[in-house]
């Protein structure tokens, strides 16, 4: 649901129910003939990415294809990206940029162009076309040595994009990532507003962004946390906390935690499946269970990692306060799998303790 009327995914939201309608349509929005409301079909377990290019009209440069951490659904500006995409195959790759080219020839593009896709079950659907350069342009330039800004700039100026040996003669160039993978994460200011939830929706909060590079995704990925203040734990209780959904999709990542020695804490639903599974974790209290609860095993610093997915934006307080929680105690929480996903590269990277720190690289032009 998206209001027709606002910019940076302000107000819009995800509906999984009627009561999640009923809620969305009394409390966040007005609705009528000159404030209509879109409605889109959500794709549920769908990754997203980001193609920036330019073009010449003809011919089309591919900046880079970044593939977002964070599933479909979380905006873009606040979701982590990482070039090379880390989960793709190389023929949707390649669909993604055919359908560039074809978009920035049947549209005489010339100039920037973004492009926000999503993938599913390999098949490749278009979210939004952007004529224009969007906030990943920077990242890109600077970890692919090109500069995008440039190439736009000269093409405005009539040098097409095979005169400035972007392009071959077939029409289509590409960047690549020269620095091995390349990180860039979001910047949130939640700890500067008391009781502010941190959990990530359509609707952007972030406040800024950060990068990390290296040789492999987890050092990457565990350099931008460093960036951004996150300090991921090499050791201690990671807490668990997740909807019925996402509970076949946490269970390797919590494996993958207890093979590193992590011990696991979790309510009881989420407990008990993990039981089931071979998978034992100690039971933590709700806020309404009762005393010891999460938060207090916080306040005592018994939980060194929070992963907390909720069902929807109009979720329980409990799990809104034990988010808020974490931010003002300074404890490394993700609110989506695909982030604990990544979080358990990036600690595995940091237990290794080969921490080095590179120059970027100069434009090549």
């Amino acid at each position: 649901l998206r209001p027709s009327f606002v910019l940076g995914g302000k107000s819009m939201f995800i509906a999984y129910n009627d009561e999640e309608l009923d809620g969305y349509l009394k409390k966040a929005v007005r609705v009528s003939m000159e404030r209509p409301l879109l409605v889109d079909q959500f794709l549920e377990d769908a990754f997203e990415y980001d193609l920036d290019a330019v073009s010449d009209g003809k011919n089309i440069f591919v900046g880079g294809i970044l593939q977002h951490i964070e599933a479909a659904g979380i905006h873009s500006g606040d979701s982590a990206c990482v070039i090379p995409p880390y989960k793709s195959k190389d023929f949707i790759l390649a669909e993604m940029e055919q359908a560039a080219w074809s978009i920035c020839r049947e549209l005489n593009v010339q100039g920037f162009l973004n492009i926000q896709f999503a993938v599913k079950d390999d098949v490749l659907y278009i979210i939004e076309v952007n004529p224009r350069a969007s906030r990943t342009v920077p990242f890109l330039s600077k970890v692919t040595g090109v500069d995008l800004v440039d190439a736009a700039v000269k093409v405005w100026d009539g040098e097409n994009l095979i005169e400035q040996k972007l392009c071959s003669k077939k029409g289509i160039g590409r960047g690549e990532c020269i620095t091995g993978w390349a990180v860039k994460e979001a910047v949130f200011s939640f700890d500067r507003f008391r009781g502010q939830d941190p959990i990530l929706g359509p609707e952007m909060k972030s406040t800024g962004e950060a990068a990390g590079t290296g040789d492999t995704f987890g050092e990457a990925f565990a350099k931008a946390q460093i960036a951004v203040n996150t300090k991921l734990p090499s050791g201690g209780r990671i807490y668990v906390s997740v909807n019925k959904r996402d509970r076949e999709t946490i269970l390797p990542v919590v494996k993958e935690f207890v093979t590193m020695g992590f011990d696991i804490a979790a309510t009881r639903g989420t407990a008990d499946y993990l039981f089931k599974q071979g998978v034992f974790a100690e039971v933590i209290l709700k806020l309404h269970e009762g005393h010891p609860n999460v938060v207090d095993h916080m306040a005592e610093g018994r939980i060194d990692l929070l992963i907390n997915t909720p069902m929807g934006q109009f979720s329980q307080y409990g799990d809104t306060y034990i988010r808020a929680e974490a931010v003002r105690r300074k404890i490394p929480y993700t609110t989506t799998t695909s982030a604990a996903q990544a979080a358990v590269k990036g600690i595995e990277w940091i237990r290794e303790g080969k921490l080095s720190v590179k120059a970027l690289p100069d434009f090549q032009r």
